[in-house]
């Protein structure tokens, strides 16, 4: 369906009152395109998610209570028809793969102009993406940089994991986290396999030298 057979209906999400205002204004002279609603934290990005029912979001990427990652992330859980434009003024490298990864289609500078905001929504609406030129270029070198180590390891290895530390064998483990010897030996040999660590004592070593688990 083209954009043009029916108005789209965008959300803001940015906890600056100024930038919010200023691309709805903009908005309003779209005659393909309607401001639904604007919010300034993640927490209420859910709910006017579930409330409005917007066909795409502009999401800023810094925020005090839930970041645009991880508000992104939810809202692409619970609503996989919502697509997700990434809008920030910071050009910070790291954050272009984890919005893509979180589930953003599309990641701009808030330094474009504002007619590629609107395009952006329409390519957006159509199941189709826009980078900056920043962000592509900030995505290629996350392609070619080295993974951290652990950056694979579960949440529930992770806790495994940080038990190691803690000197427990698998029994206790089990008994801790509430599941059966043979699946926390399933744990560690995935943690082992994972670290590329022989044994348990080196993958503790290497947990705590890394900063993967929190030591007490």
């Amino acid at each position: 369906m083209e954009s043009s057979d029916l108005m789209i209906r965008v959300l803001i999400v940015d906890d600056h009152p100024v930038v919010r205002n200023g691309i709805s204004l903009f908005l309003e002279t779209c005659e393909d395109i309607e401001c639904v609603g604007q919010v300034d934290s993640g927490r209420k990005a859910l709910r006017a998610c579930d409330e409005l029912q917007p066909d795409v979001v502009l999401m800023d990427v810094v925020m005090p209570d839930m970041n645009g990652v991880e508000t992104t992330r939810a809202i692409r859980e619970s609503h996989d028809e919502i697509q997700i434009i990434a809008l920030t003024s910071f050009e910070n490298e790291e954050s272009v793969p984890a919005m893509i990864d979180a589930g953003a289609i599309s990641y701009l500078l808030k330094n474009v102009a504002v007619d590629e905001i609107a395009d952006a929504i329409r390519r957006a609406y159509q199941g189709k993406g826009m980078l900056s030129p920043e962000a592509s270029q900030a995505l290629v070198r996350s392609v070619n940089r080295p993974k951290p180590l652990g950056h694979d390891l579960t949440a529930r290895e992770l806790e495994v994991l940080a038990l190691i530390v803690k000197g427990l064998n698998n029994t206790e483990i089990g008994e801790i986290l509430f599941i059966s010897t043979s699946t926390v030996k399933n744990h560690v040999s995935n943690i082992l396999a994972k670290m590329d660590a022989v044994t348990r004592s080196e993958a503790a070593a290497l947990a705590v030298q890394h900063k993967l688990v929190a030591v007490e």
